[in-house]
């Protein structure tokens, strides 16, 4: 599958994952309204507003990224009908040939960790037959608890030839309350980067491994210790845009192919519409807005990467 994601961002010319993370207060009035008048103000209803959201903001896009980050707690928060809608999301981003991150984020050991790793990448055994059950391409795992955690995820991924991307350094302003402590005399983030290293060797595609790292923009100096650590890793990049990042910060995270990162932008996209910058646009034309945002976004990062040349 990291094959796959690199010729698509090869085709697409977009190092652009949009994250599919939606908020009832993201969804415009008309489209919940609608949702609302079939299944009524219930947890049924706001699934049905999140599904219709998401189709129209990907059937927006689809032609100009390689691949979407669901996440799940976005969907988790609407129960049963809540999951089922971001089953649905996963099967429509496929029938559009998107490459699916799973942003899962899961981190636990042993048998736990197995059947997270069965549920979101790999089949489930039912008797004498086996079925997939989420059937993301990608998933966020956190290594916290060590390779007992870690080690289950690569194994399906083996067995499905797909892959993850494992939490090193992220973008949120607490990170550093633990990832930057120091151990022996280095950050715990240049740590697990080369433990991700190590693991991503046994796990090569034709350029990259399918073992990635979650890295993120905010933080562009640590960035480029990283890429450094990890040069066969593909590099999540999330902070884009809402958190703060911007093309110049990107550039230290790619390889000099032009390769090695993915950036993930998710309000910035999905809620483009409510920005003073696509509000032209308005809440009837949201996926209009997403896809204008998409297309700065690229040119923003390309503009950037040619500039560090």
């Amino acid at each position: 599958m990291i094959n796959k994601l690199v010729a698509k961002i090869q085709k697409t010319h977009a190092p652009i994952v949009v994250g599919l993370d939606p908020m009832l207060n993201y969804i415009p009035e008309h489209i919940q309204k609608r949702a609302f008048d079939q299944f009524g103000e219930t947890l049924e209803g706001a699934a049905e507003a999140v599904w219709q959201y998401n189709k129209e903001i990907v059937d927006c896009v689809c032609d100009l990224i390689p691949a979407v980050k669901p996440q799940i707690a976005m969907y988790e928060q609407f129960g049963i009908p809540g999951l089922a809608a971001f089953k649905k999301t996963v099967d429509y981003c496929h029938e559009k040939d998107l490459v699916v991150i799973g942003d899962i984020k899961r981190g636990d050991i042993g048998s736990t960790s197995e059947a997270y790793a069965v549920g979101h990448l790999g089949k489930v055994q039912v008797g004498g037959k086996s079925y997939y059950g989420f059937d993301e391409d990608f998933a966020t795992v956190n290594p916290y608890l060590g390779s007992d955690g870690v080690k289950p995820f690569i194994k399906v991924c083996k067995e499905e030839n797909k892959g993850i991307f494992i939490l090193v350094k992220t973008s949120n302003p607490s990170s550093g309350e633990f990832q930057d402590r120091l151990i022996d005399g280095r950050p715990l983030y240049e740590w697990v980067g080369e433990q991700v290293a190590a693991w991503g060797e046994e796990h090569m595609g034709d350029s990259y491994s399918y073992v990635g790292a979650v890295v993120g923009a905010t933080y562009p100096e640590m960035g480029k210790v990283l890429r450094r650590v990890m040069p066969k890793s593909y590099i999540l990049v999330p902070g884009y845009g809402a958190q703060g990042g911007k093309g110049k910060d990107l550039v230290h995270f790619f390889n000099e192919d032009g390769l090695g990162a993915i950036v993930n932008s998710s309000r910035g996209i999905i809620a483009a519409y409510k920005q003073e910058a696509y509000a032209k646009f308005g809440a009837e034309h949201f996926g209009e807005a997403a896809r204008q945002a998409v297309i700065d976004m690229a040119a923003d990062i390309d503009g950037a990467l040619q500039a560090a040349k």
